[in-house]
């Protein structure tokens, strides 16, 4: 099968990996040239990792590598299944996907990685809405195994199953959600994140120390560890569009020290700062 991957950054980039694995030809579709060939060298970085701890061969890395093409026209992606890891905002989704569905037939599956937004507001504009459905992958994508199998209002059982199917080809575990904001991952990890951020903004204590609490109570990464590997800007774009989904209820409500991080360019792990600095 064809799989095509809209985004390159981390997220797409594992998705691409994992589909490369499973034996599927991928095509990775970013605008930014850039984007493309730190993808490519993040994937390889991966492979070379499980191949030094014995989770994959040499073979294994060249035949995934040789799967995976690169591209900034889109009117190359023309595939069996689109999956989309772009920004979290409604109207590039549904512009990128109407887009799609002039570039492909009726039958090309269009699949998003959206972490929040419903999935029946992304297919509503959409030629044949049946086709949309949620895959949302977590990250790392290629070491996390639960895949969220979101269906719309629109969504036909045959694509959910699809969906739902392929997931367990690449070897991920796959769950069906239902349609609701953050679906269920996201709605109840956004409280590890938000009050985490809220203990820190009474001062109550420092980032460092509410990880270190956490991890002492048995969680692998702190709130602030953890927001840095995701993305700082990527983990405020999901708070943000929730908390507008549910309303402005307040127990979504943003921080104003994320915010400021996002402002600053302190995107975590991959601009070399977040609330931890890296080298």
């Amino acid at each position: 099968m064809k799989v095509g991957i809209v985004g390159a950054g981390t997220m797409g980039a594992g998705i691409a990996q994992v589909c490369a694995m499973a034996g599927h030809h991928v095509i990775l579709f970013d605008v930014n040239s850039e984007a493309l060939n730190k993808a490519s060298v993040a994937i390889e970085k991966n492979l070379d990792k499980g191949i030094s701890i014995g989770k994959i061969t040499e073979e294994v890395k060249s035949k995934a590598l040789a799967l995976i093409e690169n591209t900034n026209n889109l009117n190359e992606l023309k595939v069996d299944l689109v999956i989309e890891a772009i920004v979290e905002r409604l109207d590039v989704k549904t512009k990128l996907f109407q887009d799609l569905a002039e570039i492909n037939g009726p039958k090309t599956v269009l699949a998003t990685n959206t972490s929040s937004i419903p999935i029946t507001q992304i297919s509503a504009a959409i030629p044949h809405p049946e086709r949309v459905v949620g895959i949302h992958f977590f990250n790392p994508a290629h070491i996390m195994k639960l895949v969220e199998v979101v269906s719309g209002a629109h969504t036909s059982p045959e694509i959910a199953k699809f969906a739902f199917d392929f997931v367990k080809e690449i070897k991920k575990t796959p769950i069906m959600a239902k349609d609701s904001p953050g679906f269920i991952v996201n709605r109840v990890a956004r409280h590890y994140y938000v009050e985490g951020l809220k203990i820190l903004e009474e001062n109550v204590a420092s980032h460092s120390d509410i990880d270190e609490l956490l991890q002492s109570s048995g969680f692998k990464m702190g709130p602030f560890k953890l927001m840095d590997l995701i993305g700082v800007e990527t983990n405020f774009s999901v708070t943000e569009s929730m908390y507008n989904l549910f309303y402005q209820d307040s127990k979504f409500r943003p921080s104003r020290i994320q915010k400021q991080k996002v402002d600053a360019g302190h995107h975590g792990r991959k601009s070399g700062k977040g609330f931890y600095t890296y080298a």
